[in-house]
């Protein structure tokens, strides 16, 4: 048993009769009272995102992960195929436990986090950036530099991502995954 000192991001607990991965973590101590840890607590079987704060001391049930590299390799409407590679074993995950998956494109190299004690796959981490080329976008309009204007964008995935007027069709940009917005353009 854990307590509320060792809350990190990234720590899988049981919490609700449900598996949940912190998201975000504050600890508070304010001037009167004791002191708690406020938290942003993601479901790893449904997506659900919750907050909860635990007092200073509270006993958590943590629950033991491994990492594992895979390739993802396909969709099939929202289960999406990914295979191990170290043995190629293949493993399907639904869409929920996906956190961009509209950011994913074949053949990208992603982290599972599985419970240890019964191999059951519980979220995927994304790497921290992807680059993607840009399908579809209207072409800027000279001039109208003078703020941070920005324009829609699809990228070869299908992900809609707001991007500077000076973004052409066929333009490679690098995009952070955590909040699917452009990063930069990325030169060949």
């Amino acid at each position: 048993m854990a307590n509320t000192s060792d809350i990190r991001n990234g720590l899988c607990m049981v919490f609700n009769h449900d598996t949940y991965k912190v998201i975000e973590f504050q600890h508070v101590k304010p001037g009167k009272g004791p002191a708690f840890v406020r938290t942003k607590l993601k479901s790893l079987t449904s997506g659900k995102v919750v907050d909860n704060t635990f007092s200073a001391g509270h006993k958590i049930e943590e629950v033991r992960v491994e990492t594992r590299k895979y390739q993802y390799l396909y969709a099939d409407g929202d289960t999406y195929h990914f295979m191990n590679t170290l043995d190629y074993d293949q493993i399907t995950l639904q869409k929920e436990v996906l956190d961009a998956a509209d950011l994913l494109k074949e053949g990208e190299l992603v982290t599972v986090v599985v419970r240890a004690e019964d191999e059951l796959p519980l979220a995927v981490e994304m790497p921290l950036s992807v680059v993607l080329e840009v399908t579809h976008t209207e072409p800027g309009v000279k001039g109208n530099t003078a703020t941070n204007a920005t324009k829609p964008a699809t990228v070869e995935t299908g992900a809609r991502v707001n991007v500077p007027l000076f973004i052409n069709e066929g333009d490679k940009i690098k995009i952070t995954t955590e909040k699917g917005t452009y990063q930069e353009r990325v030169k060949e």
